[in-house]
């Protein structure tokens, strides 16, 4: 729940920005001088790349929901019990020791989504996020062609 309060904040200081920004580039833009103009381009720019950034981002965490609760509801999710540490995070050598188990399912299955979101899991667990996030949106991209063909 704190995440979802966290995103939704975020997302209205996105927009209130977006809105400030584009009230200062409708003043620049009307300015008539060639600084403020390009100013102007600037910050209606600026502001559309960072709304599709976040959009992706959200967007991202929705389906990796989804996928999640899916994954659970088929009752195939890790069920490894691991120590964690204060904050509540796996602590990395555990996490580490859980990734050969994952990789094999994945070579063994390499189009099953099932397969590449537990690998996400087992990257996020050992520490590495950027491949945690790399194996689960693989495994969006395979279970939304799965069920395009189906």
């Amino acid at each position: 729940m704190r995440v979802r309060v966290a995103v939704a904040v975020m997302t209205v200081l996105l927009l209130m920005y977006v809105v400030l920004a584009g009230q200062r580039a409708i003043v620049l833009l009307t300015s008539g001088e060639t600084v403020g103009v390009v100013m102007g381009v600037a910050l209606l720019v600026l502001p559309a790349v960072a709304i599709w950034a976040i959009g992706r981002e959200l967007w991202f965490g929705v389906r990796a929901q989804q996928l999640g609760e899916r994954l659970d509801a088929e009752g195939g999710l890790p069920d490894e019990d691991l120590p964690v540490r204060p904050s509540g995070r796996i602590e990395r050598e555990d996490g580490d020791a859980l990734f050969p188990r994952y990789r094999a399912d994945v070579e063994e299955h390499p189009g099953d989504w099932r397969a590449r979101y537990r690998l996400g899991l087992a990257y996020d667990a050992a520490g590495d996020r950027r491949r945690a996030r790399g194996a689960i949106r693989t495994a969006i991209r395979l279970e939304t062609s799965e069920r395009r063909a189906a």
